[in-house]
């Protein structure tokens, strides 16, 4: 740390202005077990959405220094230690990280605006000074703006945003009210920005007061006994791999008819939508590796009190499914077993870093500690916020380096899925990943239609 730097942030701390607090157990899991520094864009959750109206610069500007001042997370940044890193949680903003470019004709353009904004996207931040957010305001022309937002993901979840997006809304509609205008009861739009009911640091506190060492201890050999053994899905002998390579993202889709086929056999095979999607994405998987055990990483948002709904932060946690799969075993005794399977994971589920140190594994270069594929369905959307002439839709769009070799997300669209593959191209090519999302569909087809099929039989 540069002299001049160390000694603001000793004026910082000594005039009340900043605070330390220790990593949450989510922070650490970037720092302890991912395969990728905390640095590398992979870690940068980036999203945009569209405004089209009469909204300026300077209102949405304001508006993102509202929501600075009540989220916390917006004023943290990090302080590098011998062991591990400290928050530090400044009391005030400051400026907000906000610009604005006006686009030409050419980037402007639906092909190109893409790049533009993957500048933004992908450039680095300031651990120690912060502030780990932006939001670039493109203008495409007369009252046509489109907003990408950058925010790190030790700072940031998915769940965070949407609190962001319903604080920036709720934020702005209080500013055009201060200034006369009557807009009357807003669909999704807070009546005020009052303190949250508990921080992201308060939460942090609260985990480790609850995760003592005798806590973890009491769900270590669970883990040990339900992972020994285990290894990595895809073969990466001989692979030489730039591990600087960029993400790769390819979008598919299932129709809201497929959709609702995958609740009603959820339904009626007693299990929830997710054990019926994760079912089937293990068998896909079955199919097109010839493995038959497969650990996947599925995330958990950690949000179940009610007093973090609002909070942003990265609360989320991630668990080890691991699934050995029998080729004469239908899909109907199957899912059962995945969904029994499933409930002890998440029973005994403990903070990753906390779980990746009592099995006394470490990341590398190469991969993850413990699984190189992840699997997650959310069934919380984003929130769709009403407002005269303004769109609020977010699209989410992963960029840098892959902390895993390939993941499928699943969010529920308009009453169907979009089936988001993200994959390391050296690992995987894209004809590949197609050919894999076609093979999930065609399983999920088969075993709606009848879920008593096995494995063995299936003909895709």
């Amino acid at each position: 740390m540069k002299k001049g730097t160390q000694s603001r942030l000793k004026e910082l701390l000594a005039s009340g202005k900043a605070r330390l607090q220790p990593l949450t157990f989510s922070q650490r899991e970037i720092w302890e077990t991912s395969p990728v520094k905390p640095s590398d864009p992979a870690n940068h959750i980036c999203s945009f959405f569209e405004i089209k109206g009469p909204a300026t610069v300077e209102q949405i500007k304001v508006a993102v220094g509202r929501v600075v001042e009540r989220q916390e997370a917006m004023r943290t940044s990090f302080l590098p230690g011998k062991e591990r890193p400290l928050q530090i949680i400044r009391s005030s903003g400051g400026e907000p990280a906000v610009s604005f470019r006006e686009l030409t004709e050419e980037e402007a353009r639906p092909e190109a605006i893409g790049e533009v904004m993957a500048e933004g996207f992908l450039e680095p931040f300031d651990f120690l000074n912060g502030p780990l957010y932006r939001m670039n305001i493109l203008q495409r022309g007369p009252e046509d703006l489109v907003v990408a937002f950058t925010i790190h993901h030790a700072v940031g979840d998915g769940w965070t945003l949407g609190a962001f997006v319903v604080d920036l809304c709720t934020a702005y509609i209080l500013g055009l009210r201060e200034s006369g205008l009557d807009l009357g009861k807003i669909k999704g739009i807070r009546e005020s920005l009052v303190p949250l009911d508990m921080t992201h640091s308060g939460w942090g506190a609260a985990e480790r007061a609850h995760w003592q060492p005798a806590d973890v201890a009491k769900h270590v050999d669970f883990w040990k006994t339900r992972l020994a053994g285990s290894s990595l899905l895809w073969d990466k002998t001989g692979e030489g791999g730039d591990k600087s390579e960029r993400l790769q993202r390819w979008v598919s889709e299932i129709s809201s008819e497929g959709a609702d086929a995958v609740r009603e056999l959820a339904r009626q095979s007693q299990v929830t939508d997710f054990n019926a999607l994760l079912t089937a994405f293990q068998l896909t998987l079955f199919r097109w590796t010839g493995v038959d055990d497969i650990v996947l990483g599925t995330p958990v948002a950690n949000r179940t009190k009610s007093s973090v709904r609002e909070t942003m932060g990265y609360f989320s946690g991630v668990v080890p499914l691991r699934g050995n799969i029998d080729p004469e075993q239908s899909f109907a005794d199957r899912v059962k077993l995945v969904h029994e399977e499933t409930m002890d994971a998440f029973e005994h589920a403990i903070p990753f870093a906390e779980l990746a140190k009592a099995l006394d594994v470490s990341s590398t270069p190469d991969h993850h500690v413990v699984f190189d594929t992840r699997f997650a369905y959310q069934n919380h959307p984003m929130p769709e916020v009403s407002m005269p002439g303004i769109s609020t839709k977010v699209r989410v769009i992963s960029t840098g380096t892959t902390r895993f070799d390939l993941a499928c997300e699943l969010t529920e669209d308009n009453g169907g899925f979009e089936v988001v593959w993200l994959y390391r191209s050296s690992v995987i090519p894209i004809e590949d990943v197609q050919k894999l999302n076609t093979l999930f569909q065609e399983v999920l087809t088969s075993v709606c239609s009848d879920p008593k099929i096995t494995p063995a039989a299936m003909n895709v």
